[in-house]
């Protein structure tokens, strides 16, 4: 076998060329470095086999009176400029993808085809000793034909050029293309394709998205705007709706403290006044939970404020009833109680206020009563490791102290005031023999406790510490 390889170099130049194909193929992306090094050697190895056999690729093969052999070294000379421009277009791209990433993958590709054009007219000028002029007008009058055929394709193809040399957007980035929202999740030569919120995939021609309106959710970086509309009577106190609207805005801790959220009276008309509550989030997919979450406490602070939503059939709160008798309806814990039952309740109620950073339950207390939370916003704070950290914020409706009423035990969390707060307050002497008899009300609060404990727990308890991954070159980098 080494005999037949020494005394055929051009055997052993093809040997060369199916090895590195086998090599390419064999050798995982990881290890992009070696098969880069690989493809250099054995394209320096098949050079050197060429030139010493006498083979010079910008000449004719020199064996024409030897048919096979005249036909195996013309292939191999062409094969040098095809294998020449696969190896420069792989160190192109290599090094294009450590300067730039994976948005010059168009540019990259490009350039390859470039190259691999300029490879096969060198090959028919030089090897097959072909008139260039005659081939570049024959290819040139195929490319003009070609080009109308494929004028949107075409135009796919350069948009993506301007898209990827301007960049508006890049990979994962949330963007909006006339209207449709989605993730990035690939930009090659003829479109773009997003990853929507419902999972699906949208197709974007790069011509359409070069000339559309773009919006990038993406830019500047961990920002994401979010906005709720909200519509009252146009007979409410604008004061009044703005600063309900504003404690709904702080009992939402996703809502970045930087930039500011913000409350503003959108419009008003005679049949009804719009307000917005705007602010931003960390992440995209936290919009969703934050507009939710907003709505809701937007519909509670202005109920508690004695303002409704607007609607076809607006409700508002009978005159006969004081508030804490309607806290009581609207309580997810007291709502199953017969009217009776809740006229009792309410006049057994106290008010009781605190004013901004007061504490209203400090943690360890076993509580002798029961605090429904009527107007503001309580933060709730734990501690881990002996940091103090906030774990949730509360709104009107929410009870706090039903651990002292049903199992003379406290909870480890502190409930503050974060704004001005007023909450009725229900004693425990009366409150106890009421929920011996209604064990649905006794099993609604049981469950909001075991709740609260379980994520009390979840959230203060430690978590193990991940031990970085150290690879080869990593210990020679600490080493160095």
């Amino acid at each position: 076998m080494l005999s037949l390889l020494t005394e055929h170099p051009l055997f052993s130049a093809f040997i060369l060329i199916l090895l590195d194909l086998g090599l390419w193929r064999l050798i995982s992306s990881r290890g992009s470095e070696w098969k880069l090094l690989v493809r250099v050697v054995i394209f320096a190895l098949f050079s050197v086999l060429l030139f010493n056999e006498g083979l010079n690729p910008m000449e004719p093969a020199p064996w024409a009176e030897n048919v096979p052999l005249h036909l195996a070294a013309t292939g191999l000379q062409i094969g040098w400029w095809l294998f020449g421009a696969r190896t420069l277009t792989v160190l192109i791209g290599a090094v294009m993808m450590q300067r730039v990433g994976h948005t010059g993958r168009l540019l990259q590709d490009l350039l390859g085809a470039v190259i691999f054009l300029v490879a096969i007219i060198a090959a028919l000028a030089y090897v097959l000793d072909l008139p260039v002029k005659g081939v570049l007008a024959t290819s040139g009058a195929l490319a003009i034909i070609v080009g109308l055929a494929l004028q949107s394709t075409l135009s796919d193809v350069f948009s993506g050029i301007v898209l990827n040399t301007t960049k508006p957007y890049q990979l994962d980035d949330w963007i909006s293309i006339d209207g449709t929202e989605g993730r990035v999740t690939d930009i090659d030569w003829r479109a773009t394709r997003l990853q929507t919120s419902q999972g699906s995939m949208a197709v974007i021609p790069n011509s359409l998205a070069a000339k559309a309106k773009i919006i990038n959710f993406s830019r500047p970086s961990n920002m994401f705007g979010v906005a709720v509309s909200v519509q009252v009577s146009p007979h409410a106190r604008p004061s009044a709706v703005i600063e309900a609207l504003e404690r709904a805005m702080q009992g939402c801790r996703q809502l970045l403290d930087t930039p500011a959220p913000s409350v503003a009276l959108k419009n008003s008309a005679s049949a009804g006044a719009e307000y917005e509550i705007s602010g931003f989030v960390a992440s995209m997919g936290e919009k969703r939970v934050v507009r939710n979450q907003l709505f809701d406490l937007a519909y509670r602070h202005l109920q508690a404020s004695g303002v409704n939503l607007l609607s076809s059939n607006e409700t508002s709160i009978a005159p006969h009833l004081s508030r804490p008798r309607a806290l009581l309806d609207s309580s997810p814990i007291f709502s199953t109680l017969r009217e009776e039952e809740k006229d009792t309740f309410s006049q057994n109620m106290s008010l009781q206020t605190f004013r901004a950073g007061e504490i209203i339950l400090a943690g360890g207390e076993v509580s002798d009563h029961l605090f429904i939370i009527e107007s503001g916003v309580v933060s709730v704070t734990l501690k881990r490791h002996g940091t103090t950290f906030e774990s949730g914020r509360m709104g009107p409706g929410e009870v706090i102290g039903e651990a002292g009423i049903l199992s003379d035990t406290a909870l480890p969390a502190d409930f503050s005031a974060k704004t001005f707060c007023a909450l009725y307050r229900i004693e425990k002497s009366y409150l106890k023999p009421c929920l011996d008899a209604r064990h649905d009300i006794h099993d609604a609060m049981q469950a909001l406790l075991d709740f609260r404990l379980h994520k009390a727990q979840a959230l203060t308890e430690e978590v193990p510490a991940v031990a970085p991954k150290r690879g080869f070159l990593q210990w020679l980098r600490n080493r160095a």
